[in-house]
């Protein structure tokens, strides 16, 4: 039978949970991915403190705790060779409770979505892609598109979420993604073996021509991405090559790295940040980054993804409860999304100005290594479990920018700050 009460195309994180959680309200799914699992992809595997709720909802956390995974206890970054501090997470506002976050192998934590996907009795699909869909009456119908043996195939719902990704088939056919204003970046990554283990932070290092994040994924294997505008890399000819040699360029990243070696050959992906038109026709949602992606400094995609998915569920829902699926009813999604996560995109904005500008960002890295208490505040923000509002206010930034302009006293003497020694 090809009649569902919803159509998620793509088995990443976002169409997993989306799947997941519609088939919780007890409508009939089908998952469509065109690839065929278990598949890697290029990613900081880095899942957020604020996910273990999520993903505990979606009934995966126990199979993920079962693999013992590493749990990151902070986060450590450095500006420039130059300044640096590490700092733990902050406790659960209101709580003693410590916070953690999951780095995790995206071949992993994929397989395991994926089979908590099929015990939740969704009509998962590998190996169709999905080309077009099936419009009548002004709205979205259903999709259609070919198995990975060629033959045609067509089903039909009453929505349809798209989860496809950053190329996802609904950005092409309504033309929805907005060409970026900043310049084009593309993020490097591979696993590197380590003879030693290395601390539990997700460490950040910003300097030229870009910036990597280190996280360990295993008892000695680490993640180690690098993200740098595409100018970069003209007139190399060896993206592997520039890659390691890159990384390594950082004498920071150089003693975090000391005797270990490139896993596998490195993989890319480009045009990190984007925005999306809202699609203007009814019985369609996006979520994850088929909705937009910003640059991943100050948080990572993962958790983005998992409760975008948790809002759209919740909408969906209520459009089969009044049995609207007009672009107004389910235009609600988008509102609700943009209210959640617009001061988060827009301190991903503030970073972005502020980690290609070295001076400004040696200063700023330095008064956070002054004043934990501040450093604390923001991570817990990239933590997503403490509101962005928290940091992105006039009131934060302003005393934030006012210390980095001229407060400090080793600034103002013109010293050199000292590196972090967690870093």
């Amino acid at each position: 039978m090809n009649r569902y009460d919803v159509i998620v195309i793509g088995g990443g994180p976002a169409g997993s949970a989306s799947a997941i959680f519609l088939s919780h309200f007890g409508y009939k799914v089908a998952l469509l991915d065109q690839a065929t699992f278990p598949r890697d992809k290029v990613c900081g595997e880095f899942i957020s403190p604020a996910a273990d709720v999520i993903l505990e909802r979606l009934g995966v956390l126990s199979a993920i705790e079962a693999l013992s995974p590493v749990r990151l206890s902070g986060v450590a970054i450095s500006s420039y060779e130059k300044a640096g501090f590490a700092v733990e997470y902050p406790p659960l506002p209101g709580t003693a409770r410590p916070m953690t976050s999951l780095s995790l192998p995206r071949f992993v934590f994929d397989r395991l979505l994926m089979q908590r996907v099929e015990q939740a009795g969704v009509t998962v699909k590998e190996g169709h892609k999905v080309t077009d869909f099936i419009v009548e009456e002004g709205k979205i119908a259903g999709v259609r598109g070919r198995d990975d043996s060629k033959t045609p195939f067509e089903f039909r719902a009453s929505v349809v979420v798209d989860a496809g990704g950053r190329n996802c088939v609904s950005l092409r056919r309504f033309d929805l993604k907005k060409k970026s204003r900043s310049s084009s970046k593309i993020a490097l990554a591979a696993h590197w073996t380590t003879p030693h283990p290395l601390k539990k932070y997700c460490t950040m290092h910003i300097s030229h021509p870009g910036y990597t994040g280190i996280a360990p994924t295993g008892e000695n294997q680490v993640n180690v991405v690098l993200v740098v505008d595409k100018k970069s890399l003209q007139g190399e000819n060896d993206l592997h090559d520039f890659y390691v040699r890159t990384v390594l360029q950082n004498p920071l990243r150089r003693n975090l790295l000391d005797k270990a070696q490139v896993a596998e050959k490195v993989r890319s992906v480009d045009s990190l940040a984007f925005s999306v038109r809202p699609p203007q026709i009814g019985g369609l949602v996006l979520v994850g980054d088929a909705s937009g992606f910003i640059d991943p400094f100050t948080g990572e995609g993962i958790y983005l993804s998992l409760r975008s998915a948790q809002i759209a569920g919740e909408v969906i829902d209520a459009s089969f409860k009044k049995n609207d699926f007009s672009r107004e009813a389910l235009a609600v999604y988008e509102h609700a999304r943009k209210k959640e996560f617009n001061k988060k995109f827009l301190l991903s904005k503030i970073f972005q100005r502020l980690i290609y500008n070295p001076p400004l960002c040696n200063r700023v890295i330095q008064i956070l290594a002054d004043h934990p208490d501040q450093a604390a505040t923001l991570v817990g923000v990239i933590g997503d479990y403490i509101p962005a509002e928290k940091v992105v206010s006039l009131r934060f930034l302003g005393r934030l920018l006012a210390k980095a302009w001229g407060t400090d006293s080793r600034i103002l003497s013109g010293k050199e700050p000292d590196a972090s020694p967690y870093l």
